[in-house]
């Protein structure tokens, strides 16, 4: 007997092929039948004149510690998103995150990589959630804020890589425009890439420049990729600052060359033309040598020293020549009246960077929302095949950037039906399969017999999100069902209740 069968939807593979108006028949955790006529089920859900997909797989997400909270977190379910990948940016929560506290914000247990996994199965994700073990936490649990390796330190980080990738890490990532990752050589990250590669697993990166020196910063990353022969994972593709806008064929022109040259090499994109991080990423990375934060700032000669590294723009200068004050609005701070507000309107008639370098001082995990991105570079990013989605989300609380709640549906309604940027079959391969294969997650991102049954069910006339950056956490509409192998945990775009999803090793 048949568990369930979807009736009469049009269906989407997710690998790109043409749709087919079929059922979709699922037993226990797996589709067991795709076609036309099928019957013999203990419950059907008439999903005539919706797509039937596999559910989304978010390549690039912050969710590292939502598992943790008290209740049941549905906002990526509501998206129609059933996987997420976690420990991005070089951050992830283990081994051993504690000496990066000043910089997250976030104090956590001395967790091994392996009892960081243990926790998130015990207290049970919403949604499928795997994890890449992060550099800057593997130099941070070695060495904390130094600039400098001593002898041995490498080492012993490529030993933590693989305690991770053992215990079921699923990549490296490197965020190398934060400290202390940016501190980094390429020969240090070639050398934990190798480490991933015994395993199988690939590297993802955000950039050490995304703006003026993109182009330098993607030929690191495909040098990596080609020395340590990894698969390649480009963070959040994007050309950054007002200056650099119109060069999104740079970007894309790099990713092709170095695909046709032999290197595995895909990336991910948000649909939005802001980002979101912490606000000291406005400032050089080298604020935060040594862990001297506070104190740096506090000398008047320092923000002298540092302005001048910030003004002069390209790798090393931090975001402050990306963005104009009125285009930072602060997120969340320490100080709650700062919240809400643009760097412009908190400055007044104040020097808007030495009102930046306060607000940083006063709280260095303050966060933001930056505006760095021009319309027609996001639509010529989004529409090559070698890009697929990732909503770099944060947590669902507080002003976080409207991506945490609504990246997808917006992307399906904002670029797909509104804009047709592509077409319904690439969006849906570009959401599934396209992330799934690069992480190595098994029967995951495709429909079909034999698939697990993770399915997002979603009307194409009304899918879309409303939220703002100051208004961010609005419902999504048109996400009608979703399964997490074979439960239905959103029905009618309700969630159901309930914590089913799993830890996924590759």
């Amino acid at each position: 007997m048949i568990d369930l069968i979807l009736r009469g939807g049009t269906v989407h593979d997710g690998l790109g092929s043409a749709p087919e108006t079929a059922d979709v028949a699922i037993s226990g955790s797996r589709v067991v039948a795709v076609g036309p006529g099928l019957s013999g089920a203990r419950r059907e859900l008439d999903v005539a004149g919706l797509i039937v997909a596999p559910g989304f797989v978010d390549a690039h997400a912050h969710s590292d510690l939502v598992p943790l909270m008290d209740e049941p977190q549905p906002f990526k379910l509501l998206q129609g998103v059933t996987t997420e990948i976690n420990g991005n940016c070089g951050y992830s929560y283990a081994p051993d995150a504690s000496r990066l506290e000043e910089l997250t914000g976030v104090s956590v247990p001395d967790w091994t990589f392996a009892a960081y996994l243990s926790a998130v199965a015990v207290a049970g994700p919403s949604n499928h959630v795997a994890t890449l073990v992060g550099h800057s936490t593997l130099r941070g649990a070695v060495a904390g804020f130094a600039p400098e390796l001593a002898e041995g330190d490498l080492d012993r980080m490529c030993e933590l890589a693989a305690d991770a990738f053992e215990a079921g890490a699923c990549g490296l990532s490197s965020g190398l425009i934060y400290p202390p990752g940016s501190y980094a050589g390429t020969g240090e990250l070639v050398a934990l890439a190798r480490v991933a590669h015994r395993y199988g697993v690939p590297y993802t990166t955000h950039l050490r420049d995304e703006g003026a020196a993109v182009g330098e910063a993607l030929d690191e990353a495909i040098e990596i990729a080609r020395r340590a022969r990894v698969r390649l994972q480009v963070s959040h593709c994007k050309v950054a600052g007002r200056p650099n806008h119109g060069r999104a064929s740079l970007l894309l022109d790099r990713l092709r060359a170095a695909r046709a040259a032999g290197v595995d090499v895909r990336g991910d994109q948000y649909p939005y033309l802001a980002g979101a991080t912490v606000l000291a990423a406005l400032l050089p990375p080298s604020a935060l040598a040594g862990g001297r934060l506070r104190e740096v700032l506090a000398s008047p000669f320092e923000r002298l020293r540092l302005r001048s590294l910030a003004e002069a723009g390209g790798t090393g200068s931090g975001l402050w020549g990306d963005a104009v004050p009125a285009g930072i609005l602060v997120t969340s701070h320490a100080d709650a009246s700062f919240t809400g507000r643009t760097l412009a309107a908190i400055a007044g008639e104040r020097d808007p960077w030495e009102v930046a370098c306060d607000l940083v001082a006063a709280d260095p995990a303050a966060q933001m929302v930056i505006e760095m991105m021009a319309e027609e570079d996001v639509a010529e990013i989004m529409a090559d095949p070698l890009i697929g989605i990732g909503s770099d989300n944060g947590p669902p609380t507080g002003l976080e950037h409207p991506r945490t709640w609504g990246c997808f549906p917006r992307f399906l309604g904002s670029y797909v039906r509104e804009r047709g940027v592509v077409g319904w079959a690439e969006a849906v391969r570009k959401m599934t399969s396209a992330t799934a294969d690069q992480f190595g997650l098994r029967g995951r991102g495709w429909l079909g017999a034999g698939a697990y049954a993770d399915v997002c069910v979603f009307d194409p006339a009304t899918v879309g999100h409303t939220g703002t950056y100051t208004d961010p956490s609005a419902r999504p509409t048109g996400i009608v069902h979703v399964l997490l192998e074979g439960r239905v945990v959103v029905e009618s775009g309700e969630f159901t209740g309930g914590r089913h999803g799993r830890v996924l090793r590759p």
